[in-house]
């Protein structure tokens, strides 16, 4: 389980991972096998869920009174994630997932100034699941111009504000249509646009590239590690450098020149950092900016990372 910063770094989407955890099954772990061991001692069972609020309550505190918005997929993107986040961290945590299409959507209720016995309502009317809405929708879709997958690009879509049950609140849904399928994305914040919803969920693809790039780019995949506390150490130096590489591409002051074409791909790629950053490495300027005398007060290292990519 990963979570990393979703940031535009010179016209681009960029995932710039910040913390991970390997998923244990319990199983393995009452076998209590050697691999299941760091530091000599059994580890504690936690669902996939439970390891992603923990990373992200403990990121989130170095973000105080602004606003976070967790982009995950259909998987997380439910109450199993979104309720412990809004327990500690209140309202400033947000949501925004991928709906499945028998999800089933209610319409806001209604204030009445009459007053009924018995608590108001919760919930308004049925309004049907995400597939009969879509079908409702679909002519009534609207043309956004929205920064997509590296390039501006025309988007039919149909938005509607609604009550969730799942996550129990009001949530912005918005329904985007392709030639033959069509998606329902939702969000928490109804302050956000239909482009920047869009947006948003079109950048998560990021986080599928930065396991690439940690696994292949890194060479993560190619560890040669044998125990448990070895291979947390190695993945925990293969994130930290996938986003060192990512700030230092966010300070340069051009933007990087693509090395290998790809047909319908304009932007740089990761692997364009990692040469720049060794070509500069082996220049007779790298020791006199990276002068091994000096030595560095002792600081969290996450908060740097935080402070130099906010």
């Amino acid at each position: 389980v990963l979570i990393g910063l979703l940031k535009v770094i010179k016209g681009r989407w960029a995932c710039l991972p910040l913390s991970q955890r390997f998923y244990l099954p319990q199983k393995a772990i009452n076998a209590k096998s050697d691999n299941m061991r760091v530091a000599g001692k059994v580890v504690s069972f936690q669902t996939k869920l439970q390891q992603a609020v923990e990373m992200v309550i403990q990121v989130a505190q170095h973000f105080a009174g602004v606003d976070i918005i967790i982009v995950c997929d259909s998987w997380f993107g439910n109450n199993g994630l979104f309720k412990p986040l809004r327990t500690k961290l209140g309202n400033f945590v947000h949501l925004l997932s991928r709906l499945r299409s028998n999800t089933v959507l209610y319409s806001i209720p209604k204030i009445g100034s009459s007053k009924k016995p018995g608590r108001p309502k919760k919930y308004g009317s049925r309004l049907g699941s995400c597939a009969e809405m879509a079908a409702a929708f679909m002519a009534y879709a609207s043309t956004y111009h929205v920064f997509l997958y590296g390039k501006y690009r025309e988007v039919n879509a149909y938005s509607q504000i609604v009550m969730l049950k799942t996550l129990k609140c009001p949530v912005r849904v918005v329904w985007v249509f392709r030639k033959t399928q069509w998606i329902a994305i939702f969000s928490t914040d109804l302050k956000l646009s239909v482009e920047q919803i869009i947006e948003y969920y079109g950048a998560r693809w990021k986080i599928e590239s930065g396991f690439k790039e940690i696994k292949q780019d890194i060479g993560s995949s190619k560890s040669q590690t044998r125990n448990a506390q070895a291979v947390i150490n190695h993945i925990n130096f293969s994130i930290m450098a996938a986003t060192i590489i990512w700030i230092y591409g966010s300070r340069l002051e051009n933007i990087p020149e693509r090395r290998h074409k790809v047909k319908g791909r304009n932007s740089f790629a990761f692997s364009d950092l990692r040469h720049i950053i060794a070509k500069s490495a082996l220049s007779d300027d790298f020791h006199a900016v990276c002068n091994q005398d000096n030595k560095l007060p002792r600081k969290s290292f996450l908060e740097a990372l935080l402070r130099m990519v906010g």
